[in-house]
């Protein structure tokens, strides 16, 4: 029977703080050691579950804003202006920045996984070592902006190209350069 509860704790990745909580108190009670080496599991917790650093109120004007390494999961971002904005960091997991003004904001190693910035105006905004699967750019507005580093599906990297132009006014990067246009 320890056996059975040293291999649970050790697969359940979801409740491991409990597991290891039962484990702790199994051999309270017991008052011997029957896992030598074994080490309590720490919890690991689902971003949406965390909320520390989440955004907890969002607003249309949001200009000019402190938002270092803030969360933002699955977010209606839509309209915000978010211009000037400091986003360095920041995670914006699966949420919505269609018609967003992000001009000249900078979103340096933000994670951005599966969200929309179709419309939005990135003008002049700089998006480097940005993580951007799966995100998608559907007629945002790209002039100037610098995305060198960033990761970015193929197929968007090969739309944004197509309408690449200017060059970033902090970092001197043209946006076509930046995206490795050919």
């Amino acid at each position: 029977m320890v056996a059975f509860f040293c291999g649970l704790a050790a697969r359940l990745k979801h409740t491991r703080a409990i597991a290891a909580g039962l484990l702790t108190a199994l051999f309270c009670l017991t008052g011997t050691v029957l896992c030598l080496g074994a080490e309590p599991a720490l919890a690991i917790t689902a971003p949406e579950l965390r909320g520390q650093f989440a955004v907890q109120e969002i607003s249309a004007d949001m200009h000019g804003l402190d938002l270092k390494e803030k969360e933002f999961l699955k977010a209606d971002l839509q309209g915000v202006d978010l211009s000037d904005s400091d986003l360095r960091g920041a995670v914006i997991n699966t949420s919505m920045l269609q018609g967003a003004d992000l001009q000249r904001a900078d979103l340096g190693d933000v994670v951005a996984f599966a969200s929309r910035f179709d419309g939005a105006d990135l003008r002049d905004a700089r998006f480097e070592n940005a993580m951007m699967m799966q995100s998608r750019f559907t007629d945002a507005r790209i002039d100037g902006a610098d995305f060198s580093n960033a990761v970015i599906d193929l197929s968007q990297q090969k739309a944004l190209c197509a309408r690449a132009d200017g060059v970033n006014s902090v970092t001197s990067i043209s946006t076509r350069e930046s995206l490795g246009c050919r």
